[in-house]
């Protein structure tokens, strides 16, 4: 039903423009975007919500390529990440990052925990390829499959990715005083 109702909803934009039918999409995939591109984001909830922004307009101005080959969410994933990457680019941030100069300043006590700001340090340590492929996977629940999709990188890549991100983030973390 996941799937076939999406295509419904893909189809009557694309047919009739229902504005609704889009709308609909919204309210599916919103919060799952929202958190992904937070993520993404180290927790900077507006520059978050931008980007979900721009991600649906971009999905909805371009709806029409869509050609049902993977799912709509894999589809949609993707345009969230080029989105991601997009503004990373933008903003000259797409450097080695500096691990001394971590701003806490987009967490609150209410939002995050330590343990969390924590694993965004952590996050913080992979290359980009990498972080993208944790998050899909953990906080998604995408398989590698998908994540290859969205990634547009093949299998193989996407589990070493995963690999080499959980063994940095590990030793990290372990090293921060989790774990033996």
């Amino acid at each position: 039903m996941n799937k076939a109702e999406d295509m419904l909803w893909v189809s009557q934009v694309v047919i009739s423009d229902d504005r609704r039918a889009f709308d609909r999409l919204v309210q599916k995939y919103q919060s799952s975007i929202r958190r992904f591109l937070q993520n993404l984001t180290m927790g900077d909830k507006a520059l978050s919500d931008d980007l979900a922004q721009e991600t649906f307009i971009k999905a909805y101005l371009n709806i029409r390529s869509f050609q049902g080959i993977s799912a709509f969410s894999t589809w949609l994933y993707r345009i969230a990440y080029n989105t991601f990457y997009d503004s990373v680019r933008a903003r000259h941030i797409y450097e080695e990052l500096n691990i001394a100069e971590f701003d806490r300043k987009n967490f609150t006590e209410t939002e995050y925990s330590s343990d969390k700001s924590d694993i965004f340090v952590a996050l913080k340590l992979l290359r980009a390829d990498e972080q993208a492929a944790i998050l899909l996977c953990y906080m998604e629940d995408k398989t590698h499959k998908e994540i290859a999709k969205i990634l547009n990188i093949p299998l193989g890549t996407v589990k070493t990715n995963i690999l080499k991100g959980k063994e940095k983030m590990g030793k990290f973390l372990t090293q921060a005083g989790y774990g033996n």
